[in-house]
């Protein structure tokens, strides 16, 4: 059984809306055929899964979010 005990509401409310970021910026990506935005995208859906800090959760997702926007063609 998952040890469930860092999870939060924040942590979880948190998660979803990089991860919805990270779907669209894909979607966007793969519809333009650009690798950048799909790319970045796709690590911005998939990296919740793996970190238990909400703080760092947002660091690492306004860092995605902005490459997103900065890296996009």
């Amino acid at each position: 059984m998952p040890d469930l005990s860092g999870i939060t509401g924040t942590n979880l409310l948190a998660g979803l809306f990089f991860s919805s970021i990270g779907t669209v910026g894909f979607i966007y990506g793969k519809r333009m055929r650009s690798w950048k935005p799909m790319f970045i995208g796709l690590a911005l859906a998939a990296y919740p899964y793996f970190i238990e800090s909400t703080a760092a959760l947002c660091a690492i997702g306004l860092a995605g979010s902005a490459a997103l926007f900065w890296f996009r063609d």
